[in-house]
């Protein structure tokens, strides 16, 4: 099992985040990036969202760092910590524009991105994107078909239902023989989808009882991952606390675990993250080497 973190700063949810993150920027987030990179934390995060509707954004905030700039500029300040898209919209791309993009922050960041894709629910978005929504879930399967045709490929070829491509020169490329495919959800169907079309699922909205329950459901392969979320810890302050929703989240079958922390500053932020590594010893142990 392996712990990475869910960022601050670059998503803000009304009632969640800290208040600190409000005036944070990119040098907070730096910093953060930087501490769990030498910690030995598996992966930080950043969400997609273009445009998100007034009344929305009341309830599922409005500050959403673009994943491409954000995870590239780290890219720069980190060595080992992977950088997890959580997640892009496969309907608002078309799958060689991912390719292209993404392949290209795989490449300068030595082989470290996990993209995280998810189908999208925001009709509003999709509609300002001029981006098909009635029949968005086929379309997102074929994508990630596409995807798996395409990523570290230099001449990408692929036929299926809604996309189509071949002679087409993608370069530069993923470095990754294998890019790992993240599907987050909170449908059976996400898990599905995730189960036979990528390498693992990172449910969000479900009790740690429900994913138990889904994924008794289902037969795993080896090596699939299920990203778990533990919010709100507090290493230092209630180390106690901390560690039984590490060891629920482990028992509801989490790989990974995609932690988010209490903290009043970004300096808190990064003590926490160190205290956490002495309480949870085991899940850092594979780093070290």
């Amino acid at each position: 099992m392996r712990i990475g973190i869910t960022s601050p700063i670059v998503t803000r949810f009304p009632g969640a985040s800290n208040e600190w993150e409000a005036a944070a920027g990119i040098d907070e987030l730096t910093r953060i990036a930087v501490t769990a990179d030498r910690l030995g934390f598996h992966h930080l995060t950043c969400s997609e969202h273009v445009a998100v509707p007034v009344p929305v954004a009341e309830i599922r905030g409005g500050t959403y760092w673009d994943p491409l700039a954000t995870l590239g500029f780290l890219a720069g300040r980190t060595e080992r910590i992977r950088l997890a898209t959580q997640v892009l919209v496969l309907g608002y791309h078309h799958p060689l524009e991912i390719a292209k993009r993404y392949g290209t922050l795989d490449t300068v960041s030595a082989g470290r991105l996990i993209l995280g894709l998810g189908v999208g629910t925001l009709r509003e978005e999709f509609d300002l994107l001029d981006a098909p929504f009635a029949d968005r879930g086929a379309r997102a399967d074929d994508s990630l078909a596409a995807l798996r045709a395409a990523l570290s490929k230099r001449v990408p070829s692929y036929h299926g239902t809604y996309f189509e491509f071949s002679d087409m020169v993608v370069e530069p490329h993923a470095v990754q023989p294998h890019m790992p495919l993240w599907i987050g959800g909170r449908t059976p169907r996400s898990l599905r989808r995730a189960c036979e079309l990528a390498d693992g699922w990172v449910p969000f909205g479900l009790s740690f009882d429900d994913v138990q329950s889904m994924l008794s459901k289902r037969q795993l392969q080896p090596g699939f991952e299920v990203v778990l979320s533990a919010a709100g810890l507090d290493p230092l302050g209630d180390p106690d606390g901390a560690r039984r929703k590490l060891d629920h989240a482990v028992s509801a079958g989490a790989t990974i675990i995609g932690v988010g922390v209490d903290a009043r500053s970004a300096d808190h932020y990064c003590e926490q993250l160190a205290a956490l590594t002495h309480l949870y010893e085991e899940a850092f142990r594979s780093t070290e080497a």
